[in-house]
């Protein structure tokens, strides 16, 4: 019986790997969509009036360092292919 939970749960993991890490891609697109929307400002894309930045600012405090860092990486072809 053991093994069968485990079998199972080997075969659980195979089939839903690939739409959980799709599902971890979109979710990081997303999030890096709503980042740009409520802080493009500091990019230079002022897309959201400040208003509205200020007020959402107390929720997205905690990723504004990393999300400056991804959008300021260098990127050549090798990451678009990947």
């Amino acid at each position: 019986m053991k093994f069968l939970d485990r079998l199972r749960d080997v075969v659980e993991g195979l089939t839903v790997h690939g739409q959980a890490t799709t599902i971890m891609k979109i979710k990081a697109q997303i999030d890096n969509l709503f980042m740009l929307i409520t802080l493009g400002d500091m990019l230079g894309i002022p897309i959201l009036p400040p208003y509205y930045s200020l007020r959402l600012m107390p929720y997205v405090f905690p990723n504004i360092q990393n999300w400056k860092r991804f959008m300021l990486r260098e990127r050549d072809v090798t990451d678009l292919v990947s």
